[in-house]
């Protein structure tokens, strides 16, 4: 897996003029080039991280796609938050909800579908997949539904005394997450060794599980090229955000779908380095993609809005409406059930999204 002068070097910085130019000249066609292109560096990026993981190894490779979409990911609230005014208060919560089911019911669901239709019965650490399950419980219970039932200030809002405590607590427990998954219980999080060469081989590439490693030179420039293609993502994610906002007003739908779309853009590239995980069964590989990213995108974000919040004085709604506690409370619920065991099946999958379709659905039609 070596790093070779190719489109995915090239499409970032495509990319990335696109964006320039789209931001100076608004038409039709440069919003219909900024979708070409977006596609592509979701592509690009996906590429880069498996580069960047296959030299520094599991968790490790995961974990360095997972937070460097969510940091690009929380830069995107702040700035629309900054200059939206009080009417984005609600704009950190949507997001991170949105977050939270497309990781745990979109990806997880198709990685145990694709996987399961393929391999039949996928292994993974159960360890591991308790570990992320018990802090996505605790992180999202304590962000988006406690704040409806505080007395100090009426819900969905916090005082600020309890804006730093949910942000202090939201980073403590992501930073001893990351702590026991890369250092203290890094074996939770590793892949099993498959039962047979024969199966470790099915679906993959001839050559691909057993490449050389990149050098760290060529590690560094794959690093550096993910950056930009997540920059890239990102920026024409918000570019394009205006347009889909007008689709969704004129569709007569809820503003929550314009941060359902946001949220499956900027989670492509995960999403699929997940999915291509599954399919060569490896599917510890795309748990740790999937719930990794959906605690990142709390453990991160919280904590940022939070002092955003704060600083310049406006308000953040976090508590979830009734409909959506119902669906967050599910989606854990059937999680820990059917991560619960250490194997999975097609069966899982079907449920997973199952539920993640029921969510779109009652985002679009309440």
């Amino acid at each position: 897996m070596k790093l070779k002068l190719d489109w995915t070097l090239i499409t970032p910085i495509i990319a990335l003029v696109v964006l320039a130019a789209t931001a100076m000249l608004h038409s039709n066609l440069m919003l219909v080039l900024s979708a070409v292109a977006l596609a592509f560096s979701v592509f690009a990026a996906v590429h880069h991280a498996e580069v960047v993981a296959h030299r520094v190894g599991e968790p490790f490779g995961t974990l360095v796609l997972a937070i460097a979409v969510t940091v690009i990911e929380v830069a995107l609230i702040v700035s629309v938050m900054l200059s939206g005014g009080p009417e984005k208060a609600g704009l950190p919560r949507d997001t991170v909800f949105a977050a939270i089911m497309i990781c745990s019911g979109a990806i997880v669901g198709l990685c145990l579908l694709v996987g399961g239709l393929r391999h039949h019965v996928q292994a993974f650490q159960l360890q591991g997949a308790s570990a992320a399950l018990a802090i996505l419980c605790a992180l999202s219970v304590l962000t988006m539904v406690l704040p409806n039932f505080t007395s100090t200030i009426e819900g969905p809002t916090l005082s600020t005394s309890q804006l730093i405590f949910v942000g202090v607590v939201s980073l403590v427990l992501y930073v001893t997450f990351v702590f026991v998954q890369t250092i203290r219980h890094r074996d939770y999080f590793l892949p099993l060794e498959p039962e047979s060469l024969a199966e470790a081989r099915e679906g993959e590439d001839e050559n691909a599980p057993h490449a050389p490693p990149p050098s760290n030179g060529e590690a560094w420039l794959a690093l550096g090229f993910l950056m930009l293609s997540l920059v890239a993502v990102v920026g024409l994610a918000k570019l394009l955000s205006p347009a889909v906002e007008a689709g969704v007003e004129a569709a007569g739908a809820p503003e929550a779908v314009v941060g359902v779309v946001i949220a499956a853009l900027v989670l492509l590239p995960e999403g699929l380095a997940a999915l291509r995980a599954a399919r060569m069964n490896r599917l510890q590989t795309s748990l740790n993609l999937a719930l990794g990213s959906a605690l990142a995108s709390i453990g991160l974000t919280i904590p940022t809005v939070a002092v955003v919040s704060i600083v310049i004085g406006q308000p953040i709604n976090l508590g979830l409406a009734p409909k959506e506690i119902t669906m967050l409370a599910l989606t854990l619920l059937v999680s820990v059930i059917t991560l619960g065991t250490g194997r999975s099946t097609v069966l899982q999958g079907v449920l997973h999204l199952v539920i993640f379709a029921s969510f779109l659905f009652l985002t679009v039609v309440p």
